[in-house]
């Protein structure tokens, strides 16, 4: 579908939005561009051709040219970025969790039977379990899956809202990901350990939620944290 006036201004005024131009600045500058693509109409070029295939590429570097785009620090969106990452891995660990303590692949079994003179025999069939080499190789694959996962997630979204100091952002969380996730590890065991130990028989219903809970707010807030340690904040032109 050919690019459209209407289109290409759209695309420009939500890409200044996104990246947080002021309004009235962004109905100046739309109205600029709506002149300007008038005008190339005029002389026989395309909206493509005038602004490269690429509006929003355009549009960003016109806000940067202008120093309208605001220094932000991504905070929120670096935390909810994490968290999205630290979410299957997550899952996944409280799975291997529960496969490991429920012994629901433990072949052993026992089984009885009554004796002529009325005793009752039971016979124990004891077997690894193999739960739990399933969890302990589970567990450290869940810990590395998290760490690239959340790299990927934070890099994908403050690429998308064009984001200052991205590589030092990246080169920091990747020093700072094997002690945010080892705080994340430590703080789920303690709660595991408080709903077996002091909840008891319920205990699961307590872990179930809140360990995954746990898991994913540390990788979050971890993440902001380096976030907010590289990228203070700024406003544009100071």
């Amino acid at each position: 579908m050919a690019l459209t006036v209407d289109g290409a201004i759209h695309t420009a005024t939500e890409t200044w939005r996104r990246l947080g131009v002021e309004q009235a600045a962004a109905e100046e500058m739309a109205e600029e561009l709506a002149a300007d693509l008038t005008a190339a109409s005029s002389d026989g070029r395309s909206v493509a051709d005038y602004m490269g295939g690429d509006v929003e590429a355009l549009a960003t570097s016109w806000a940067d040219e202008r120093g309208l785009v605001p220094v932000r620090q991504h905070l929120k969106e670096t935390a909810v970025a994490a968290a999205q990452g630290a979410v299957l891995p997550a899952l996944a660990a409280l799975a291997f969790w529960f496969v490991g303590v429920s012994h629901v692949l433990d072949p052993s079994s026992t089984s009885g039977h009554t004796t002529l003179d009325g005793h009752m025999v039971w016979e124990i069939r004891k077997f690894p379990d193999p739960g739990v080499p399933v969890m302990w190789v589970g567990l450290p694959l869940c810990v590395v899956a998290a760490f690239f996962l959340i790299r990927r997630a934070v890099r994908g979204t403050l690429q998308y809202h064009h984001a200052p100091a991205i590589e030092a952002t990246m080169r920091n969380l990747t020093k700072a990901l094997p002690v945010i996730l080892a705080a994340a590890a430590v703080l789920s065991v303690a709660i595991i350990y408080f709903g077996d130990h002091v909840i008891g028989m319920y205990g699961f219903f307590f872990i179930a939620p809140m360990a995954p809970a746990a898991m994913i707010g540390t990788a979050a807030a971890g993440a902001a944290w380096v976030r907010d340690r590289t990228c203070p904040p700024v406003t544009a032109g100071s």
